[in-house]
């Protein structure tokens, strides 16, 4: 029986020498990797107790929707700046290179509700930290944080100490 890992597509030398990409192109491409990665994903969260999922902009979509159906959840966009068309809240953050910002509608978290946050990739951990500012300057409270891929080299997790943050597959390296 296949693993999703069996399904992710390691490219040396990009986007720089001395770098494996891991492409999760070929997870959702193949109904059979998908259909494991959604379902691994729900696994991390069988037995928590929580009532919406978030996805980030924009592979925590592709995840975060399908996890949020299968699992009878209500699914919050977290966008790029000037993406959502209502009333938001916006945070800042650095990147490697430079820096972004992301944004939610403000009616989409009410006080008390406890939220997962669904991405495909934890690297260095900036986008969901500041994912979880937004979430907790609207009353909510992240119970989990949750990955297709960890790169446990860069430490994403050690930046989201405090924090439960769960991944399908670890991969030691960068």
């Amino acid at each position: 029986m296949k693993k999703v890992e069996d399904y992710v597509r390691s490219i040396p030398d990009f986007p720089e020498k001395g770098v494996i990409f891991r492409d999760i192109t070929t997870v959702i491409q193949d109904p059979e990797g998908f259909q494991l990665a959604i379902n691994e994903m729900k696994d991390l969260l069988k037995d928590l107790d929580f009532d919406m999922i978030a996805g980030a902009e924009s592979r925590g979509f592709i995840f975060g929707a399908p996890l949020a159906y299968a699992m009878g959840k209500g699914f919050v966009l977290i966008r790029k700046k000037g993406k959502l068309p209502c009333e938001t809240v916006s945070v800042k953050y650095d990147l490697e290179y430079g820096s972004a910002e992301i944004e939610i509608h403000k009616d989409s978290i009410k006080p008390g509700q406890k939220v997962v946050i669904v991405d495909d990739l934890i690297a260095t951990g900036g986008t969901i930290e500041a994912a979880i500012k937004l979430i907790e300057s609207l009353g909510g409270e992240v119970v989990k944080a949750i990955f297709l891929m960890e790169l446990a080299g860069l430490k994403g997790r050690e930046r989201l100490k405090g924090y439960d943050v769960d991944a399908v597959i670890t991969y030691d390296g960068k």
